[in-house]
């Protein structure tokens, strides 16, 4: 069996690198930066020079492990463990200069993502969980808000870079504005889903995410008492993805299901 408090370690040392990496890189944050999947969804040097932090380290300490990060990084790995990397999670809050961006680590043993580390540079916040021993925020233990009442609920969501498809969550937005107390769309799936951990939001979802969105911050906020499904009521899943305290989630997924909203 691997060490899992080694591999923790590895992933918060990597966490922490790579945030004080795109701190300190923000003054030429706007240099060589292209585009991936549509206009709108952009990538920077920052974005590459993080990741190559991250996946130069696991080459050095775990050269047989997989990995799948965003810019590209994939390796199939022996030892059945996959580290799960987003170098920069809020790559247009980034450019424009909005402190609300992470560096997202997950670790994946057998298939099932065990550790998770999310790390906020600006705000100098590590997320930080482990399947079965809860989440911490900074070293501190963090739980979900008591929220009971949807009515009264903040709630998260994003968009996705698809132009029809911003519009089909545009729709979705006007049914659930109306029934919630309020939307947040801050920008970076993996703080969001730390948030709804922390308290500071009551649910999140969104649709069209890859895996290295959700893949630390959903244990982050499992771990500290969210459910955490799918629009359908499964299991969470990259493309569909509902977290909210337990006794507000059904009601948010029944006002997405009226809503017609669909995973990608």
């Amino acid at each position: 069996m691997p060490d899992v408090d080694e591999l923790l370690a590895l992933a918060v040392d990597l966490a922490r690198r790579a945030g004080q990496m795109l701190l300190d890189q923000a003054p030429d944050r706007a240099a060589d930066v292209g585009t991936k999947s549509s206009r709108t969804d952009m990538v920077t040097a920052v974005d590459r020079a993080s990741e190559k932090l991250i996946v130069d380290a696991l080459a050095t300490a775990r050269p047989e492990d997989g990995v799948l990060g965003e810019e590209g990084s994939h390796r199939s790995g022996t030892t059945g463990i996959r580290w799960i990397v987003d170098p920069l999670d809020g790559t247009t809050n980034y450019l424009y200069g909005i402190p609300q961006f992470s560096v997202s680590i997950a670790v994946e043993i057998d298939g099932e993502v065990e550790l998770g580390v999310v790390c906020h540079p600006s705000v100098r916040e590590l997320f930080v969980a482990r399947r079965g021993e809860g989440a911490t925020c900074n070293g501190r233990p963090i739980t979900v808000s008591d929220k009971e009442d949807l009515t009264t609920a903040l709630i998260g969501t994003g968009f996705a870079y698809d132009p029809q498809r911003r519009g089909e969550q545009a729709r979705w937005l006007e049914h659930v504005l109306p029934s919630v107390r309020d939307v947040r769309r801050a920008g970076a799936a993996s703080i969001d889903l730390c948030w709804v951990a922390c308290g500071r939001l009551d649910g999140f979802y969104e649709a069209g995410l890859a895996p290295w969105d959700v893949a630390a911050g959903a244990l982050i906020a499992s771990e500290a008492g969210a459910a955490t499904t799918a629009f359908d009521g499964g299991a969470v899943r990259p493309g569909s993805v509902v977290v909210a305290t337990p006794a507000i989630e059904p009601g948010l997924r029944r006002l997405l299901a009226e809503a017609g909203a669909k995973a990608e």
